[in-house]
């Protein structure tokens, strides 16, 4: 079997590429189809554990549910994980390699091709259709040499292009027909369609301009897409820090707040949260203070001395200890558990200049940075009440010291995690997705003072939201342009 691959670009960033992809996935798979995603070179600190025990981008993990298969290492061999302004910790096929700055990565790219071609290679071998997202867009005349996420890729497979534009941005006809001007003839030539994404109104106000820039391009615009209200679909990278508001928005009652460190990960484990008709999730950028609060979280992070000195520099320390005072709840999740302990030790600089710094001390244990990093998928139950929770950890720190002995999740396997305070008012413990599962999640609402929460389940809703994608894109997409591509 040897797969035929379509790819996904986009105009600019945050244009659709991923959640058109993740729609195109579920349509193809619908019809029977053995699809896989694939993204070769992904930069977003939201990931995710793989069915091989390795690392890739959220959006992957998603699209692989899309498709109805486990996420693998193959459908993302290139992730590139920010922890400074200028460098990264790269994970090929799933596994960290180091650190490099863009200087280096870019004489590292021809090593980081082949890593790309070797997995789509065994993907090619597995699958009927593998759908490609791109990163950002092609037209980055800066990044064209050596490229490997866009028409780099698409060139070395010689793969078909759709090109998504983004019409809530303003000046798509000059997105689409710019992006085609910049591109090589052998490029412009592998583009088999235009969509224009994010539509509000009559699609009739727009037929001239569709018309239009048919005409001036040679593509056919594939489709239309409507702006689809409410959609869900778990971010890349993005972070919303707008709670989507409805009718369900008066019956709020729990105030979670969650502050936003400069190298937040996983902020998806917010996701339930953002969803529950009873909580107000507030997601607090620094310079902004801590608002009074119910439950305060504190998040995932890639460089978490580095994180926590922001913390502190914000003020966020002294209003967290005035929280506690008041009996307000904390948790901590990955690295904000290691932040919740007494010292923090990165003997290898594996984040930053080599050192420890102070924990803000409210956990009687310490942590260690270590260069293996923990990938695996587990499941358990919560100690609070035997409450079914499922989630993945992603972590290089080895936390030890008494808190642990009072964990906060009791893991298949007779493993535990986290911790528990000895007042009952923090929790801290590795798991991303600790809210994912209906179950965990009412109990953790319970505990954090929600007198009767509402049932919420997660993996539904997500469900229910890729079929509504799937189902607008079977409604609005023209896929004649491609019927020499499809199976």
């Amino acid at each position: 079997m040897s797969a035929k691959t379509i790819m996904i670009q986009g105009t600019t960033s945050d244009a659709g590429k991923s959640t058109f992809a993740t729609g195109f996935c579920r349509l193809l798979a619908r019809r029977g189809l053995r699809v896989a995603p694939f993204k070769p070179q992904n930069m977003a600190l939201n990931s995710a554990v793989t069915v091989d025990g390795g690392e890739i981008g959220r959006s992957q993990a998603v699209q692989a549910l899309a498709c109805g298969v486990e996420p693998h290492t193959d459908m993302n061999p290139v992730l590139l994980k920010p922890n400074s302004n200028t460098g990264s910790q790269l994970i090929i096929q799933g596994h960290a390699v180091g650190n490099m700055d863009a200087v280096s990565y870019h004489a590292y790219k021809p090593v980081a091709m082949q890593a790309v071609l070797q997995s789509h290679a065994r993907l090619a071998s597995q699958y009927q259709c593998i759908v490609v997202e791109g990163a950002g867009s092609p037209a980055e005349i800066n990044l064209r040499e050596g490229d490997i996420a866009n028409m780099g890729f698409a060139e070395a497979v010689d793969c078909p292009v759709v090109l998504v534009a983004d019409i809530e941005r303003g000046g798509v006809f000059a997105h689409l027909v710019g992006t085609l001007e910049l591109l090589s003839d052998s490029e412009r030539a592998r583009v088999v369609g235009l969509v224009i994404n994010r539509f509000r109104g009559d699609p009739a106000l727009l037929q001239s301009g569709v018309e239009w820039v048919e005409q001036r391009t040679g593509k056919p615009v594939l489709g239309v897409l409507p702006y689809l209200n409410g959609l869900h679909i778990e971010a890349e990278d993005s972070l919303a820090l707008n709670r989507p508001q409805g009718a369900a928005a008066a019956q709020q009652t729990l105030r979670v707040v969650v502050p936003v460190l400069p190298r937040i990960s996983n902020h998806t484990d917010f996701d339930p949260l953002r969803l529950h008709p009873q909580v107000e999730l507030l997601l607090v950028k620094p310079g902004q203070p801590l608002p009074p609060a119910d439950l305060i979280i504190l998040p995932g992070s890639k460089s978490v001395r580095a994180d926590l000195a922001s913390l502190r520099a914000a003020g966020w320390e002294a209003a967290i200890a005035r929280h506690l005072r008041y009996g307000g709840k904390l948790i901590g999740i990955c690295g904000g558990l290691q932040m919740l302990g007494q010292q923090l030790h990165d003997p290898l600089g594996l984040e930053g200049e080599a050192g420890s710094s102070a924990g803000l001390g409210w956990l009687e244990m310490e942590t260690t940075l270590a260069a293996h990093k923990q990938l695996t998928r587990v499941n358990g139950q919560l100690t609070l009440d035997g409450a079914a929770v499922s989630g993945y950890e992603i972590h290089m720190g080895v936390s030890t010291g008494a808190a642990l002995e009072r964990p906060a999740v009791q893991l298949e396997g007779g493993r535990c995690d986290g911790a528990i305070s000895a007042d009952g008012q923090i929790l801290a413990t590795y798991l991303h997705g600790v809210f994912d599962q209906p179950q965990s999640l009412t109990a953790l609402l319970a505990w954090a003072g929600l007198a009767a929460p509402q049932p919420l389940d997660y993996p539904a809703i997500r469900e229910a939201h890729i079929e509504r994608l799937a189902d607008m894109l079977e409604q609005h997409l023209d896929l004649t342009p491609l019927a020499s591509w499809l199976p």
